[in-house]
């Protein structure tokens, strides 16, 4: 008598649901709304500076900030931009802070490397040496700055400004990198020993390559950081040849009188140059962001 043997399967274990990333819940429209709000907030200062920029004088004295101007006057930018120079301004404040963005991610990036991947010795101590000293103020280092610039001679000249702001945003570039170059892998840096490659090589050739986002996104910051600086500026450049934007936006205030339509049309002009940089490099930005989130 022939015996069929049918084979048993396996018990099939029910896959669990996909959710949609479209219906997560409440939550998420939660977080949404309240990001969105968060944003509007943000934006209620800048409403009010363009509300302004064109409002004339008596409509101002009249009506308060909050009120809707009258006609549309233009008088506030032209006078900003003629009073101030604007053009001149704008180019001390693009060379102070680009110069200032390359020579300062250059300066991170050569720290970086011998803190974290040349492994000097102390290097703890010297990186919390740098995290030290991005937590200073400027009004504690104003004084032996101005006193060290009059005696080198350096004193009311963009190169000063320079110099300064290269090592103060390098202090926080380097104590990044090398937090980063920390934990770079050890694998590729014995690859390339035993390929040969000396120091500068692996800096150049297998370092760098890995950093670039991270070095794109410092760059970034490093210019409108320097692009908004004030108080360093205002102390060490007193030429009206040698200012930068913010200063000369401040010149438009006196003791006891001020221009708010000049003022707020004069801020609106000083914003669009750091608006624009920041909207042609914000997909670098992202990709730098994302890249380090993915490392």
């Amino acid at each position: 008598m022939a015996v069929t043997l049918t084979p048993t399967s396996a018990p099939v274990t029910p896959a669990r649901p996909v959710r949609d990333r479209h219906h997560r819940g409440v939550s998420r429209w939660v977080v949404l709304a309240l990001v969105t709000v968060g944003a509007l907030v943000m934006l209620v200062p800048f409403a009010f500076m363009l509300l302004n920029a064109f409002k004339s004088p008596g409509d101002y004295s009249s009506g308060g900030p909050l009120s809707w101007p009258t006609e549309f006057y233009t008088k506030g930018l032209r006078t900003y931009w003629t009073e101030v120079n604007f053009p001149l301004k704008f180019w001390n404040s693009a060379v102070i802070a680009g110069s200032v963005a390359v020579l300062g991610v250059a300066v991170s990036l050569l720290n970086a490397y011998a803190l974290g991947i040349g492994r000097v010795r102390g290097r703890l101590w010297i990186v919390g040496l740098f995290l030290l000293a991005n937590m200073l103020p400027q009004e504690a280092l104003i004084y032996p700055l101005y006193y060290v610039a009059k005696q080198v001679g350096l004193y009311n000249t963009q190169l000063s400004v320079i110099i300064i702001f290269t090592v103060i945003q390098s202090a926080f570039g380097t104590y990044l990198l090398a937090s980063v170059m920390g934990t770079f892998p050890r694998s590729l840096l014995e690859a390339a020993a035993l390929d040969g490659a000396g120091k500068w090589t692996v800096l150049w050739r297998v370092v760098f390559p890995n950093l670039r986002p991270t070095l794109a996104v410092l760059l970034i910051f490093f210019f409108i950081w320097t692009w908004n600086e004030f108080l360093i500026p205002l102390v060490m450049l007193i030429d009206n040849q040698t200012q930068t934007i913010p200063v000369a936006l401040a010149s438009l205030q006196g003791d006891r009188l001020m221009d708010a339509p000049t003022t707020n049309a004069g801020a609106l002009i000083s914003l669009v140059p750091a608006i624009l940089f920041f909207l042609i490099f914000q997909r670098t930005l992202a990709r730098g962001i994302t890249a380090g989130a993915e490392k």
